[in-house]
């Protein structure tokens, strides 16, 4: 009884591995004549035991969806001589298909034998099929970001950047010539697809991928452009270690860009980090002497901030050397003086000695008026380059707040006050 029950049991299962091997043979013929009816028919044999690492299984999968590209293809070239085109989305979608059985298939087949022998028996094919469809991953790009579907155009896009780097292609790579200024654009364009989808893990993948690839001048994209995406990405990912991380590598390798060093700076003031930001900021100087201007006036005004102004007063003074229409500049000297005005006029009021609160009334006076050149000048600069007036409107109270205090020490300013208020009537 229990043989015949494991003769039965031996038939079963000779029966369901000859269904599956069946499923195949059908998946093939079926593919001639159907498409759709050969994709489901080869399904149940890519997950059976009996098929699922044959190489052929997953070869004919990746045919079948070949033979979908191929004929919508063929039909979309024949267009203007039948005034009949063929399916465009079903088109890359058949190249989209055949991608992963194709790997698949190639994998499976690199795999030793019993005598440790490969005998890849597909590749051929494989090979040929894959670089047949690889320029259409482009067209396939194209065609989703036109329907905004940012996420697909990503796929194929980076579909068409992954292919030559397959290990089926390891010996032939060469051919796809990677310099092509074609293939930097596109590897790019995978990058910003993946952005638009707001698929930050993925964004950030792709842009590490690229760094980490070499540099191939282009047209469309400078190398520091895939830093400040990086460094984007991980601000909205909110990863504020990788964010300061990649600030720092972009600013040491292109000090001369405007993003990297201003916003790691801004990162070290933002977390009290004033110390490394003064360190940081000599450094960014003398990597980039041009942007002097900006760079020490923000160090003048951690300075200022620390009522070190013996520190910042030269500071100031170094930056409007380098560039006398500095406004951060003209404006910080200019607020530098207000303030060690007031902070003497805070001094004097609580003097009792008559002589010593006029000396000091004298010494807050010079001050302001020390002030005024700078606060002027950047006033005027801002109107002659049309600054709108949340610009234009502070600059006009600091100066009307010199005016006033000065006219409160005995020294007429009327005439440019009533010029102020007119100011900021008319904003």
């Amino acid at each position: 009884m229990k043989r015949i029950l494991l003769v039965t049991s031996l038939c079963l299962l000779t029966g369901l591995s000859f269904a599956q091997k069946k499923a195949v043979k059908d998946a093939k013929n079926a593919m001639k004549s159907s498409v759709s009816e050969a994709r489901e028919l080869i399904k149940p044999a890519l997950t059976d035991p009996e098929t699922t690492n044959d190489p052929e299984t997953w070869k004919l999968a990746g045919d079948i969806e070949f033979k979908a590209f191929d004929d919508e293809r063929t039909l979309e070239m024949q267009k203007e001589i039948t005034g009949k085109g063929g399916n465009e989305e079903a088109m890359y979608i058949g190249l989209y298909n055949m991608y992963d059985p194709y790997i698949k298939a190639d994998e499976l087949g690199e795999v030793p034998d019993e005598k440790g022998k490969v005998k890849n028996k597909v590749r051929k094919d494989i090979v040929k099929n894959m670089r047949d469809g690889h320029r259409f991953y482009i067209n396939g790009g194209v065609f989703y970001n036109d329907k905004q579907d940012y996420k697909k155009a990503a796929d194929f896009f980076e579909r068409y950047w992954e292919l030559p780097t397959l290990a089926m292609f390891a010996d032939s790579q060469a051919d796809f010539n990677l310099q092509d200024t074609t293939y930097q654009t596109i590897k790019y364009y995978a990058i910003i697809s993946s952005i638009q989808s707001k698929d930050h893990p993925r964004s950030i993948k792709l842009l590490k991928k690229i760094i980490a690839e070499p540099y191939i001048q282009n047209s469309t994209y400078k190398e520091s452009d895939v830093y400040e995406l990086l460094a984007s990405e991980y601000q909205q990912a909110e990863d504020s270690v990788s964010y300061v991380t990649t600030l720092r590598q972009g600013a040491e390798k292109f000090p001369k860009n405007k993003y990297f060093t201003p916003n790691l700076i801004n990162e070290f003031i933002r977390g009290g980090k004033t110390n490394e930001a003064l360190a940081y900021l000599d450094q960014a100087i003398a990597n980039d002497p041009s942007n002097t201007c900006d760079l020490m006036s923000v160090k003048a005004s951690l300075y200022s901030e620390q009522k070190d102004y013996a520190s910042a007063e030269p500071a100031y003074e170094k930056a409007l050397a380098a560039d006398a229409n500095c406004e951060r500049a003209l404006e910080g000297l200019g607020v530098l003086y207000v303030l060690k005005a007031q902070d003497m006029k805070e001094k004097a009021g609580q003097s009792t000695n008559r002589r010593e609160q006029a000396e000091m009334d004298k010494e807050t006076s010079e001050l302001y008026i020390k002030s005024l050149p700078y606060l002027e000048k950047y006033r005027d600069i801002l109107k002659a380059r049309g600054a709108d007036s949340l610009d234009l409107r502070p600059a006009l109270m600091k100066l009307q707040n010199v005016y006033y205090n000065l006219s409160l020490l005995n020294i007429d300013k009327s005439k440019e006050l009533d010029a102020i208020d007119k100011d900021l009537n008319a904003l």
